[in-house]
């Protein structure tokens, strides 16, 4: 509290690896809606301003990559959903494909992490209760894509 009994709201910084997975998960939304490539949505991301302050390589990789594995991930997370891919929302979609590269492909992130940014990310962009959701099929791929970590986890 300030001396006239203001409330002082502290202002996050949110990371630029969060920004760039912000970014990147709205480039595969972009795709999803439009079917615009992986070029033609990092050069009008470039050309916005106010973005922030992201990690640019991870953007990319991120965004390229869900792109370029976008089969495979699908396969991937079929086996832990309840209904078929096309009946998620896009941003569940979304956030999904973008944790389940992550999983797959950045072993040098923990799962745990790549759990709760996908779950801030569905908070944030998703609907009412889509985060629950996204925990709960995420809880069910993690082991199946990280098996040494959880067994070292478990020790």
């Amino acid at each position: 509290m300030s001396a006239g009994g203001d409330v002082v709201k502290a202002v996050v910084q949110k990371s630029p690896r969060h920004r760039a997975r912000e970014l990147a998960l709205q480039g595969i939304y972009q795709w999803r809606v439009s079917g615009t490539d992986a070029s033609d949505i990092e050069k009008s991301m470039q050309a916005e301003k106010n973005l922030g302050r992201y990690d640019k390589a991870m953007y990319s990789k991120l965004l390229r990559g869900v792109l370029a594995q976008q089969e495979e991930l699908q396969i991937l997370l079929t086996p832990c959903l309840d209904r078929a891919l096309d009946e998620l929302s896009t941003v569940e979609y979304a956030v999904l494909l973008l944790a389940a590269f992550e999983l797959n492909y950045h072993p040098d992130v923990p799962y745990k992490v790549v759990i709760n940014e996908a779950v801030e990310l569905a908070k944030t962009f998703g609907g009412t209760d889509g985060h629950k959701y996204v925990n709960g099929v995420l809880d069910k791929l993690a082991p199946k894509i990280r098996t040494v970590e959880f067994a070292n986890n478990r020790k």
